[in-house]
């Protein structure tokens, strides 16, 4: 068949090639490279699936990991803040009592004392008032008014005990005592604040 008409191309052609007829080696050798590299994209797309689902196990791991450190952070941080807040008011009152530990004891803190003791009582009538011997001593070397008792109360009995440590005092009346000691009011502003 004989070709009459000839074809026109729009530009001229680059890195054309005459293709020898195929041998059958040739076609052999073909076949064996498309079988190949089909292989190879099979090989390809099968390791890329493979990644990609490793990838979303990874992530999924890694999300679980992260909740639960996020979970035990929020578990955590109420208890930090609670030990925290205990040791800081541990602290203040510790720091309070080394203040009024360093304070010196005058006759106005003696007064002071006592009268804020008696205030919490109702009755005055045979009212003992225990104090450091030294307080009392203090008491009487600047002849304290208290010692005659309360104007409103009547006489107060003043006795000195080395169990009552200096600066405080306990009041003991017919219903109990009544501890105005340092140390107890501490511990009293010691629960009030942790509760």
């Amino acid at each position: 068949m004989k070709w009459s008409k000839s074809i026109a191309l729009v530009q001229p052609l680059r890195d054309v090639q005459l293709r020898a007829p195929l041998t059958p080696e040739r076609a052999a050798e073909l076949r064996r490279l498309e079988a190949e590299k089909a292989a190879y994209e099979r090989g390809r797309r099968d390791g890329e699936k493979a990644l990609g689902e490793q990838l979303l196990q990874q992530r999924a791991e890694l999300i679980e990991l992260q909740q639960g450190v996020l979970q035990a952070l929020r578990n955590v941080v109420p208890q930090v803040v609670r030990e925290t807040e205990t040791a800081v008011l541990e602290m203040a009152v510790e720091s309070a009592r080394k203040i009024v530990a360093g304070l010196p004891i005058s006759l106005e803190l003696v007064e002071a004392v006592v009268r804020e003791a008696l205030a919490q009582i109702e009755d005055t009538a045979g009212v003992t008032v225990q104090l450091h011997p030294d307080d009392l001593a203090l008491l009487r070397k600047q002849q304290s008014p208290l010692l005659q008792g309360l104007p409103e109360g009547g006489p107060l009995r003043f006795t000195g005990s080395a169990e009552v440590s200096r600066g405080g005092c306990l009041v003991q009346t017919r219903f109990g005592i009544l501890d105005a000691s340092r140390e107890t009011k501490f511990d009293q502003i010691r629960e009030a604040l942790c509760a």
